[in-house]
């Protein structure tokens, strides 16, 4: 094979193995002619050539059938090789023609983990001007929704044990929880305390309940917020206690005293969701590649 490319020219080489490896996937020189759009004779003299140029029988040939010989075979797979390098390089010249303009919208709940979203955004949008890139945020059922309606392109939010199998996830930080309690708010039992938190269904609810239940309690929620920020705040007043995530409890914000939890319960890691029945767009695609190089290790990738 070594001989062959440093004997012809690269297109002629790669002639010849595409014409080798339609006749072997059709069993035939007149169905791999006919597929290829050429006279069946020409099959046959490329294949002659390519058998010449190597000194072996590639093909065994009979009037019902063609077989691969041993060497035949050898050949047949460094051709679907190299034949598939080349569909791989069409592909990526296509995808930087379209990677260079586009639109993105990213949903992203405020529970990030370690992930850098604002950094990887501007990066991004350095890297690649032609592309308009927004940003939505929310709760992760309601960019869940969105991405169902096709209004955003990915979702980088906590992934939860139960999301839906048209979902498919890449997993990029691990998360945390702990309590938060208003500064100087004095130690002690949980039981008696009046809790914030997110409205029942969302995970922070379930996080919460599953905890309280374990240390034999059912928590009191008084206060209802709309999100992670307004919780800290809330707290922040004085107006009860709350679990939280770690990185949202730790980020700048509004004061409150962050408490460890023993035993902590356990928070989904922050991944990246998209519909497992769509295709992203080449703009999407990439995106996806530069937040996930901007990552740790992923700690597991959802099937």
């Amino acid at each position: 094979m070594l001989g062959l490319i440093a004997r012809h020219s690269e297109l002629m080489e790669l002639r010849q193995l595409m014409y080798f490896e339609a006749v072997v996937r059709h069993g035939s020189f007149t169905r791999a002619a006919a597929q290829l759009h050429i006279a069946q004779p020409a099959v046959s003299a490329q294949i002659r050539l390519l058998e010449t140029e190597l000194g072996v029988t590639l093909l065994t040939r009979t009037t019902r059938r063609i077989a691969l010989t041993a060497a035949g075979e050898l050949v047949l797979s460094r051709a679907k090789r190299i034949l598939g390098e080349l569909d791989g390089v069409r592909d990526d010249v296509a995808q930087v023609g379209a990677v260079l303009r586009g639109r993105i919208t990213v949903g992203a709940t405020e529970v990030l983990g370690t992930v850098d979203l604002a950094g990887a955004l501007a990066s991004f949008h350095s890297r690649h001007p032609g592309i308009a890139l927004s940003l939505r945020t929310g709760l992760v059922a309601e960019l869940l929704g969105g991405l169902d309606r096709g209004e955003v392109d990915l979702v980088l939010a906590p992934v939860h044990a139960d999301l839906a199998d048209h979902y498919t996830a890449r997993m990029l930080a691990a998360e945390d929880v702990v309590l938060v309690t208003p500064l100087g708010h004095p130690a002690g039992g949980l039981r008696d305390e009046p809790f914030v938190c997110l409205p029942q269904g969302s995970g922070l609810r379930a996080i919460l309940d599953e905890a309280a239940a374990a240390a034999g309690f059912e928590p009191v929620v008084p206060f209802e917020a709309s999100g992670p920020g307004e919780i800290r705040a809330l707290v922040s007043a004085g107006l009860g206690v709350a679990v939280m995530a770690g990185s949202t409890a730790r980020s700048p914000g509004p004061p409150v005293r962050i408490v460890p939890l023993d035993p902590a319960p356990a928070h989904p890691a922050i991944g990246l969701v998209s519909r497992r029945d769509q295709r992203p767009s080449p703009a999407a695609s990439a995106f996806r590649r530069h937040l996930i190089s901007r990552c740790p290790e992923p700690l597991i990738r959802l099937p």
